[in-house]
């Protein structure tokens, strides 16, 4: 049975490597992605970090809608208290223009990275999601020709451009069962972020789908799980090459910011680390192991969930060994 996968890329930048090599490592790692059957490639926007260094989501998926032909692509997701609604509206409208039908609009709510780096965005703050996200909304269902700005509404005549006839799909990205809700109430999509916490999915995919309300974006919920997965030839091979990301996670705990060690750097300082609690908590954040294994933790992690789909964080020390693991996780 093929799995219901899509990728979430967080463009990692792996010690030895530049960001702008990361960059470049996301459009190859999408084309193998679009080969491999998976359904759906999005990339990240986080700012001011030395480990990530997808900043502008909607510029690489332009990039992308160059690179790939079949495979939807989007943003896991676009921070939308950083930005105006209409220009987002804007940006998406022509990435949609450029690869019509298969654009997704996935929007986070945080501002995605630290007080000074949300000055210099001059972002607007989290309190401005519940005014922001409904003008994108109108915005994007007014491009499309679905639901113009009624007659006297201050915004008529304001028109995100280049209209439609279609406009990108949208999802809320939630890290709880009651931003999920709210995803709901909203009548988008809800992508989970189980790959920060390693748990609280099944919560937040129930009071998504009880809080839903049918839209004009949306006439059933669609519920996603994002989780980190990494899969090798054999389970010890998959454990080295998980080490880089296991490392991180443990080195952020400590409030250690820098880029994905190597592997053998990894190895060290999980090995000093031994029976450390932040390690058991990387661990269980993850599935690694050889293919077939991680392909039952994927169709158990379903079930689980009551997910309609899995998004896979792409993580691993090089593309080589990205691309092998997709593979295996596709398998039949």
């Amino acid at each position: 049975m093929t799995l219901p996968l899509s990728i979430l890329d967080l463009s990692t930048i792996q010690s030895g490597s530049t960001p702008a090599e990361a960059i470049r490592r996301s459009v190859d790692l999408a084309r193998a992605a679009e080969e491999l059957g998976y359904r759906r490639y999005w990339v990240a926007e986080h700012h001011s970090t030395a480990s990530h260094a997808g900043t502008a989501p909607e510029i690489l998926i332009a990039a992308l809608t160059q690179a790939t032909s079949r495979i939807r692509l989007g943003s896991g997701g676009v921070l939308l208290a950083n930005y105006s609604p209409l220009k987002v509206a804007e940006q998406f409208m022509t990435l949609e223009a450029l690869a019509p039908g298969r654009i997704d609009l996935g929007i986070g709510r945080s501002v995605g990275g630290d007080e000074r780096t949300g000055q210099a965005l001059r972002t607007a703050g989290l309190q401005a999601f519940p005014s922001f996200f409904p003008l994108l909304q109108a915005f994007l269902l007014d491009a499309g020709g679905r639901q113009p700005f009624p007659l006297g509404h201050p915004l008529k005549g304001v028109q995100a451009q280049p209209w439609g006839p279609s406009h990108p799909d949208l999802f809320v990205l939630c890290s709880s069962a009651r931003s999920a809700a709210i995803a709901g109430q909203l009548g988008v999509g809800m992508v989970y972020a189980e790959f920060l916490s390693g748990e609280g999915s099944p919560e937040a995919v129930a009071a998504y789908r009880a809080a839903f309300r049918p839209s004009l974006f949306r006439r059933e919920p669609h519920a996603a799980t994002a989780i980190a997965a990494f899969a090798a030839d054999t389970a010890e091979v998959a454990r080295r090459l998980d080490a880089p990301r296991r490392a991180w996670v443990v080195g952020e705990a400590d409030g250690l910011l820098e880029a994905f060690p190597s592997v053998e750097t990894a190895e060290a300082r999980l090995a000093d680390k031994a029976g450390h609690a932040s390690i058991a908590a990387a661990e269980a954040r993850s599935l690694v192991g050889d293919g077939a294994t991680v392909r039952a933790g994927l169709a158990a992690k379903l079930v689980e969930t009551g997910a309609d789909e899995l998004f896979i964080i792409a993580a691993g020390p090089n593309l080589d060994d990205q691309v092998r693991s997709l593979e295996l996780m596709m398998a039949d």
